[in-house]
């Protein structure tokens, strides 16, 4: 797939790190945008990132709408859509319930079909391999991009004034120890897949999983491990550590409370159906789960007081952000700080980072409901709607001194707002109700 084999650094438009959900959605507004010169495209697999690697199985918390909403918001996506022989991805997913949600196999098989037909393009330059580094040199607002290539292990170099960073993040492990125990750690990943699931833990033996968080993830997670209880493996038990009660998220007159951290979908109802506190002890959920509250201060005391008595323990408490290549200016090292308002980033200094961008699950919009809640915007159409809201300075270059960096602080200035993050008004042809 990689097309650069020059032994000059090859000058482009732009170059996005990540092909997964973000990513292809900063490539498909980079091409609506007509920059002149090319996209590279960077990503060893280019089959949807993560989210296809580990989460195909998993059932979503966003509607069929807005994956349709998604895969319509740019004429390149559009183009693709109309020459792709039919049945495909796109027909499949228009015959599902439209205000219901789906497996996330559906929506990533989307962003497959879409990617394949987007580094089809002749203004995009796919690269199969993984960014080393980049080096800004500020003098002429250029960044010299460093790619190794997955096949051959060659190294190559890219000239672009536009960085896009969109390279995802994996599941958080927090340090849990209790004195005198060894528990053995068990992937949330893993835990979220049932067909990987079911072969990991051992059938012939009692054994108990501890799960910790309350989270959709969590929720999952406990939803997974009660099936295997009551059909393959029947002693299994699990002990479920939260904080605080169950979040559920909201549909209000026009927006949605909790809408990024409440509880959505098919795990919603299995946790008002057999989670609540009066529900729990008469579910069929409840024959397999123990809750242990940990609220209250209690979290370590309580780990040190059921732990002993699990043979595996999965964390579901968040994702952390992947690392980012190697980063400098001029030279010097770089650790940017991501601003989550203008999706673009500042150095240590607090000065703006010319060309460099973020978006996706690492670089998620910071949105503000009528409430006044805070809350990071992470879903496909959400990402595409960040891209297409605050990402004007993409296309402007760079090397215009102050002018740029005057009307990148106005974009972050002008992205404070209170919004639905997952409103699909901007596309009227894909409402959802």
């Amino acid at each position: 797939m990689s097309n650069l084999r020059m032994a000059q650094p090859q000058k482009c438009a732009a170059v996005v790190v990540g092909a997964g959900p973000a990513g292809l959605a900063v490539v498909g507004n980079l091409l609506e945008k007509q920059l002149g010169g090319k996209i590279a495209w960077v990503d060893p697999l280019f089959q949807g990132g993560r989210i296809n690697q580990r989460y195909r199985e998993v059932p979503s918390n966003t509607k069929v709408c807005y994956f349709q909403a998604y895969a319509t918001a740019v004429q390149p996506f559009r183009t693709v859509i109309e020459n792709t022989r039919i049945p495909n991805p796109f027909t499949t997913m228009a015959k599902l319930d439209q205000n219901k949600t789906c497996h996330l196999h559906h929506a990533i098989d989307v962003v497959r079909a879409l990617t394949d037909g987007i580094t089809k393009m002749d203004r995009v330059l796919p690269c199969r391999g993984v960014v080393t580094a980049a080096n800004l040199a500020e003098k002429t607002a250029t960044w010299t991009v460093r790619i190794r290539l997955q096949d051959s292990q060659d190294e190559v170099e890219v000239l672009t004034p536009r960085l896009v960073v969109c390279t995802g993040s994996s599941p958080t492990e927090v340090s849990i120890s209790v004195p005198g125990h060894h528990i053995e750690r068990l992937d949330l990943d893993v835990v979220l897949k049932p067909s990987d699931l079911v072969s990991h833990l051992p059938r012939d033996k009692p054994l108990t999983v501890a799960v910790v968080g309350a989270s959709h993830s969590a929720i999952l997670a406990l939803l997974n491990l009660v099936d295997l209880a009551r059909t393959s493996h029947p002693e299994l038990r699990i002990k479920w550590f939260t904080r605080h009660s169950l979040r559920y998220a909201e549909f209000m007159d026009g927006w949605i409370l909790r809408d990024n951290t409440g509880l959505k979908g098919s795990a919603a109802d299995f946790a008002r159906q057999q989670l609540e506190d009066d529900k729990l002890p008469h579910s069929e959920a409840g024959r397999f789960i123990t809750k242990v509250y940990c609220g209250d201060n209690q979290e370590q005391a309580q780990y040190e007081r059921h732990l002993p008595s699990c043979s595996y323990l999965v964390q579901a408490v968040g994702f952390t952000r992947d690392p980012l290549p190697e980063l400098s200016i001029n030279g010097s090292s770089l650790e940017p700080e991501f601003d989550p308002v203008s999706g673009g980033f500042r150095d240590s200094n607090g000065r703006v980072v010319r060309g460099l961008y973020g978006a996706g699950i690492a670089f998620p919009e910071r949105v503000v409901d009528p409430y006044g809640n805070v809350e990071h915007a992470v879903g496909f159409f959400k990402f595409m709607n960040f891209v297409k809201r605050v990402y004007s300075a993409l296309y402007v270059s760079p090397l215009v001194g102050r002018y740029d960096v005057n009307k990148y602080n106005n974009f972050a200035n002008k992205s404070s707002i209170s919004h639905d993050s997952n409103s699909p008004d901007a596309y009227p042809s894909r409402k959802c109700v």
